[in-house]
């Protein structure tokens, strides 16, 4: 009898284990959902609660806090899965550094149009509420200077060389989410017209990079 309670045990633990994941996914998509479409202070963890057909009660228990959850939100939005894979681990970034210049140049374009995308909305709430919050100002600011070494790596799979000082800062600035908000959400850009445009700034600039 105690191998099989053992074997009872070890299935209902994994079925656990998948409906936790499966729930902490949908919480986090209506949160993604809600935090573009309504903001950080449009935005309830009620509503979330709703749109994910949980109890807010498990979102505090899964993430802690709004903000816990807008972090994580954020997280899941620039890599497009909640898998805790790294995007420089991932096939998209390993691209940079394969075929020619232009293809490279062009893999850096569409990876960064495909990360804006997914989180301009969620990052757009993150910054309203960093403003009336300095814990999750202390967050945003970290999270910038993480995006600059992540470009600082992928420039350098891109050109076969480092870049730094003020030509990465110029770098970090032009394909930052603001630059991508400003081109897309509010000139009216199309993602293929902001990715052309990204190609075509690379490329001009890389002879002074």
């Amino acid at each position: 009898m105690q191998p099989v309670a053992t074997k009872t045990r070890t299935y209902n633990s994994t079925r656990r284990s998948r409906q936790a994941a499966q729930t902490r996914a949908e919480i986090l998509t209506a949160a993604i959902e809600l935090f573009t479409e309504s903001g950080w202070a449009g935005t309830t963890l009620a509503a979330i609660a709703e749109r994910a057909s949980v109890a807010v009660e498990t979102i505090y228990s899964g993430f802690g806090s709004k903000k816990g959850l807008l972090r994580a939100a954020f997280d899941v939005a620039v890599v497009g899965d909640a898998e805790e894979v790294p995007l420089a681990q991932r096939p998209e970034s390993i691209r940079l550094g394969e075929g020619k210049l232009e293809d490279r140049v062009r893999a850096g374009a569409v990876l960064t149009a495909e990360v804006h995308e997914r989180s301009i909305g969620v990052w757009r709430a993150f910054v309203e509420a960093a403003r009336a919050d300095e814990e999750l100002e202390a967050v945003r600011v970290e999270l910038e200077r993480a995006r600059r070494v992540e470009i600082a790596n992928s420039i350098a799979r891109i050109l076969d060389r480092k870049v730094d000082g003020r030509h990465l800062d110029l770098l970090w600035a032009i394909l930052g989410p603001d630059v991508y908000g400003k081109l897309v959400l509010e000139a009216g850009l199309s993602r293929a017209d902001y990715e052309t445009c990204m190609v075509e700034t690379l490329m001009s600039l890389r002879k002074v990079l």
